[in-house]
């Protein structure tokens, strides 16, 4: 069964490490299986469309990504040992959010198209090409791995704004996640901002 976990927020250590190498070995553990487990249930409990592991204070090369669209190349997917393949298009200014700084937003230059290779749960090669938001979330996940957050490369972070003044902003979202009003959440997907 699995279980939602705490994500650790902009402070903690373990954000800032990079993490460890998973040995090939552990994908037999059940351990192991149910950290998969539980970043997928944390990751949709958030809600959010990413969660790398040391996020939930598990400090090694994992991390799950869902889209939530109707595209099955975005996801659901989990990446073990993810190392990019390819890195290319135009960087571009986009919209960027994390659950591990709540309640702010800001924006991140990431390139417009990402292929990553890795290793799915059951120790298979993995390959996930995307563009646009996939690439973005990609390159996102990668930075966790490597005590990278997007506020130490982004801009004009701020407070997150609610729907309405994106609305006025002119930006259609692509992927807005919204918590209750108590935990003042936001994180925005916004084509062309994310």
């Amino acid at each position: 069964m699995p279980y939602v976990r705490e994500i650790i927020q902009e402070g903690h250590p373990t954000l800032r490490k990079v993490a460890k190498r998973v040995d090939p070995k552990e994908l037999d553990d059940p351990l192991f299986q149910q950290l998969i487990d539980d970043m997928f249930e944390t990751m949709y409990k958030a809600p959010g469309i990413g969660l790398a592991a040391p996020q939930i204070n598990v400090s090694k090369r994992i991390f799950t990504i869902d889209l939530h669209d109707d595209d099955p190349t975005h996801g659901p997917f989990v990446v073990i040992n993810p190392k990019f393949e390819v890195l290319d298009g135009e960087e571009e200014w986009r919209r960027d959010g994390c659950l591990s700084y709540v309640g702010y937003v800001g924006e991140s230059l990431r390139y417009t198209h990402a292929v990553v290779t890795g290793l799915d749960r059951d120790g298979n090669k993995i390959r996930l090409e995307g563009d646009g938001l996939f690439a973005h979330c990609l390159q996102h996940e990668i930075d966790h791995l490597n005590g990278i957050l997007y506020i130490d490369k982004g801009r004009n972070v701020h407070a997150a704004a609610d729907d309405e003044e994106e609305s006025e902003e002119g930006g259609e979202p692509v992927a807005s996640v919204t918590l209750s009003p108590s935990t003042a959440l936001r994180i925005n997907c916004v084509e062309g901002q994310t």
